[in-house]
């Protein structure tokens, strides 16, 4: 499937989208927390909330694209 001439584009988010992302961060937030109180410190753990970070914004990719790039209004 060839990608949509949008896909790496700027989407502003409808208001809708922008509770959405608000629940994603404020769901990640609190799991990024229980992480930084219970996992010991060291590498796993520094990648461990990177890649959480890396999820909380493909979360928000998603939010605002359909699967071809396309703007999902």
């Amino acid at each position: 499937m060839p990608l949509h001439k949008e896909t790496f584009e700027y989407l502003k988010p409808t208001n809708d989208q922008q509770d959405a992302m608000t629940q994603v961060r404020f769901a990640t937030t609190v799991y990024a927390q229980l992480l930084e109180a219970i996992v010991p410190e060291g590498p796993d753990k520094t990648y461990l909330l990177r890649k959480l970070r890396e999820v909380a914004m493909w979360a928000n990719v998603a939010i605002t694209r359909n699967a071809d790039g396309s703007p999902a209004f």
